[in-house]
């Protein structure tokens, strides 16, 4: 957990080194050959005509830098709360939808439920379903009006409260 959050900071910390690179990027002339510089006819301007061509480039590469960072951000902290789902109670309240990867055998107090996605979920109350084989079957887990998290299988009315431990 604690090395997810480092990646977002250090994602974070790379965005704002980029934007900064990309607002002090060198003037055309540096950046570009003498031939490049002459072929493009940029020899023929003033040196203010210069200097505005530099500064709307330079201003326009900060906004498009900062329109990519801003997304950028904004996928990263989908991936975050998309990952922790289950751990904390943000981001959505639709349920997580996924399949219980291989066999379920019903519900029990203290059993653990490997989804397909990746997670990992532990019963915490009481609820029995008894009787049930089925391989990978559909599960929703949604959150609780008041806190917790409630599983439900495909087919089944039965809920179970649990908590995601991986």
């Amino acid at each position: 957990m604690r090395s997810l959050f480092h990646a977002a900071l250090l994602s974070a910390g790379l965005l704002a080194s980029d934007i900064a690179l990309a607002q002090q990027a060198p003037p055309l002339q540096e950046q570009m050959t003498a031939a490049e510089f002459r072929a493009a006819g940029l020899d023929k301007l003033s040196a203010d005509e210069l200097a505005a061509l530099n500064q709307w480039l330079q201003r326009r590469v900060g906004e498009e830098t900062a329109v990519i960072a801003a997304q950028a951000r904004e996928e990263g902290r989908k991936e975050v709360v998309e990952k922790n789902r289950g751990f904390f109670h943000f981001g959505s309240e639709e349920p997580i939808q996924s399949t219980i990867a291989g066999e379920f055998r019903g519900f029990g107090k203290g059993r653990r439920y490997t989804l397909a996605n990746g997670q990992v979920w532990e019963q915490t109350d009481g609820a029995s379903l008894a009787g049930v084989r089925r391989q990978d079957i559909g599960v929703r887990i949604r959150p609780g009006a008041i806190g917790g998290w409630w599983m439900q299988v495909d087919g089944y009315n039965t809920t179970a409260r649990v908590e995601r431990v991986e």
